[in-house]
Protein backbone atom coordinates (compact mmCIF):
# COMPACT_ATOMS: atom_id res chain seq x y z
CA UNK A 1 0.00 0.00 0.00
CA UNK A 2 1.32 3.20 -0.64
CA UNK A 3 1.86 6.20 1.64
CA UNK A 4 -0.59 8.60 -0.35
CA UNK A 5 -4.28 7.94 0.02
CA UNK A 6 -4.67 7.02 -3.69
CA UNK A 7 -5.30 3.16 -2.96
CA UNK A 8 -2.83 0.73 -4.57
CA UNK A 9 -4.45 -1.86 -6.24
CA UNK A 10 -2.84 -5.11 -7.77
CA UNK A 11 -4.13 -4.49 -11.02
CA UNK A 12 -6.01 -7.09 -13.17
CA UNK A 13 -5.94 -6.39 -17.48
CA UNK A 14 -9.07 -4.40 -17.45
CA UNK A 15 -9.44 -2.94 -14.03
CA UNK A 16 -8.24 1.07 -15.12
CA UNK A 17 -9.42 2.57 -17.83
CA UNK A 18 -6.89 2.29 -20.79
CA UNK A 19 -5.09 5.81 -21.33
CA UNK A 20 -6.49 7.84 -24.44
CA UNK A 21 -2.89 7.69 -26.25
CA UNK A 22 -2.54 4.10 -28.20
CA UNK A 23 0.58 2.04 -28.62
CA UNK A 24 1.09 3.56 -31.69
CA UNK A 25 1.74 6.57 -30.64
CA UNK A 26 3.71 5.01 -28.03
CA UNK A 27 5.74 3.15 -30.93
CA UNK A 28 6.32 6.70 -32.58
CA UNK A 29 7.07 8.60 -29.29
CA UNK A 30 9.91 5.75 -28.72
CA UNK A 31 11.44 6.25 -32.11
CA UNK A 32 10.68 10.06 -32.67
CA UNK A 33 9.81 12.00 -30.21
CA UNK A 34 12.26 10.52 -27.38
CA UNK A 35 15.51 11.29 -29.23
CA UNK A 36 14.50 15.05 -29.08
CA UNK A 37 12.57 15.59 -25.34
CA UNK A 38 14.92 13.43 -23.49
CA UNK A 39 17.48 15.94 -24.05
CA UNK A 40 15.80 18.75 -22.36
CA UNK A 41 13.07 16.27 -19.75
CA UNK A 42 15.52 16.52 -17.58
CA UNK A 43 16.01 19.89 -17.08
CA UNK A 44 12.68 21.27 -17.59
CA UNK A 45 9.77 21.38 -14.15
CA UNK A 46 7.44 18.31 -14.23
CA UNK A 47 9.55 16.02 -16.25
CA UNK A 48 12.37 13.77 -15.87
CA UNK A 49 14.14 10.97 -17.43
CA UNK A 50 13.78 7.48 -15.91
CA UNK A 51 16.98 5.33 -16.84
CA UNK A 52 16.32 1.81 -16.56
CA UNK A 53 17.72 -1.61 -17.67
CA UNK A 54 16.21 -3.76 -20.46
CA UNK A 55 14.65 -7.41 -18.87
CA UNK A 56 16.16 -9.32 -21.70
CA UNK A 57 19.00 -7.24 -23.06
CA UNK A 58 20.15 -5.65 -20.17
CA UNK A 59 20.91 -2.46 -21.82
CA UNK A 60 20.49 1.05 -20.48
CA UNK A 61 17.55 2.88 -21.65
CA UNK A 62 16.16 6.64 -21.37
CA UNK A 63 12.78 7.14 -21.36
CA UNK A 64 11.25 10.87 -21.19
CA UNK A 65 8.47 10.94 -18.12
CA UNK A 66 6.35 13.34 -16.41
CA UNK A 67 7.51 13.62 -12.96
CA UNK A 68 6.01 14.54 -9.54
CA UNK A 69 7.55 14.88 -6.13
CA UNK A 70 6.14 13.06 -3.26
CA UNK A 71 6.42 12.73 0.91
CA UNK A 72 8.70 9.84 0.14
CA UNK A 73 10.34 9.65 -2.99
CA UNK A 74 8.30 10.12 -6.68
CA UNK A 75 4.88 9.96 -8.82
CA UNK A 76 5.32 9.06 -12.54
CA UNK A 77 2.36 9.68 -14.84
CA UNK A 78 1.28 6.60 -16.99
CA UNK A 79 1.00 7.83 -20.31
CA UNK A 80 0.50 5.04 -22.03
CA UNK A 81 -0.39 2.72 -19.40
CA UNK A 82 1.65 0.26 -17.25
CA UNK A 83 2.13 -1.77 -20.35
CA UNK A 84 4.77 0.39 -21.12
CA UNK A 85 8.43 -1.47 -21.33
CA UNK A 86 10.04 1.18 -19.08
CA UNK A 87 7.62 0.50 -16.41
CA UNK A 88 7.75 -3.16 -17.12
CA UNK A 89 11.73 -2.69 -17.07
CA UNK A 90 11.03 -0.86 -13.59
CA UNK A 91 8.74 -3.55 -12.45
CA UNK A 92 11.41 -6.72 -12.60
CA UNK A 93 14.23 -4.75 -11.79
CA UNK A 94 12.72 -2.89 -8.42
CA UNK A 95 14.70 0.26 -9.38
CA UNK A 96 15.76 3.06 -11.67
CA UNK A 97 17.11 6.11 -12.10
CA UNK A 98 15.62 9.53 -12.34
CA UNK A 99 17.14 12.47 -14.02
CA UNK A 100 15.01 15.87 -13.54
CA UNK A 101 15.46 19.39 -12.51
CA UNK A 102 19.33 18.74 -12.72
CA UNK A 103 19.77 16.25 -10.02
CA UNK A 104 20.42 12.48 -10.21
CA UNK A 105 17.75 10.11 -7.38
CA UNK A 106 18.05 6.42 -7.21
CA UNK A 107 14.66 5.22 -6.81
CA UNK A 108 13.16 1.52 -5.56
CA UNK A 109 10.34 -0.16 -4.71
CA UNK A 110 8.15 0.57 -7.93
CA UNK A 111 3.91 0.07 -7.36
CA UNK A 112 1.62 0.72 -9.76
CA UNK A 113 -1.60 2.24 -8.33
CA UNK A 114 -4.43 3.89 -9.59
CA UNK A 115 -5.35 7.37 -8.87
CA UNK A 116 -8.46 8.48 -10.92
CA UNK A 117 -9.16 11.85 -9.39
CA UNK A 118 -5.12 12.71 -10.27
CA UNK A 119 -5.02 13.89 -6.71
CA UNK A 120 -1.42 13.95 -5.92
CA UNK A 121 -0.55 15.88 -8.98
CA UNK A 122 -0.26 20.18 -9.83
CA UNK A 123 -4.05 21.11 -10.74
CA UNK A 124 -3.12 22.36 -13.91
CA UNK A 125 -1.40 19.07 -15.15
CA UNK A 126 -4.90 16.87 -13.21
CA UNK A 127 -6.55 18.86 -15.88
CA UNK A 128 -4.04 17.84 -18.58
CA UNK A 129 -3.87 14.12 -17.77
CA UNK A 130 -8.20 14.06 -17.80
CA UNK A 131 -8.78 14.03 -21.27
CA UNK A 132 -6.68 11.40 -21.82
CA UNK A 133 -7.71 9.47 -19.06
CA UNK A 134 -4.18 9.05 -17.50
CA UNK A 135 -5.25 7.55 -13.79
CA UNK A 136 -2.46 4.81 -13.29
CA UNK A 137 0.53 6.03 -12.08
CA UNK A 138 4.29 4.51 -10.94
CA UNK A 139 5.15 5.45 -7.30
CA UNK A 140 8.82 4.86 -6.41
CA UNK A 141 10.63 5.75 -3.41
CA UNK A 142 14.12 8.02 -3.24
CA UNK A 143 16.99 5.84 -1.54
CA UNK A 144 17.15 7.80 1.91
CA UNK A 145 13.77 8.52 2.48
CA UNK A 146 11.77 8.40 5.72
CA UNK A 147 10.10 5.51 6.17
CA UNK A 148 12.15 3.32 4.52
CA UNK A 149 11.46 -0.52 4.67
Amino acid sequence: MSAHSARARSMAPGAAPHPRLGRRMARFNRTVTNRVSVRMAGLLPGMGVVVHVGRQTSDVYRTPVMVFRTKHGFRIGLIYGRESEWVKNALAHGAVRLLTRRREYELFEPEVVTDPYRQHVPLPVRWALGPLRVSQFLDLRAAGAAGRA
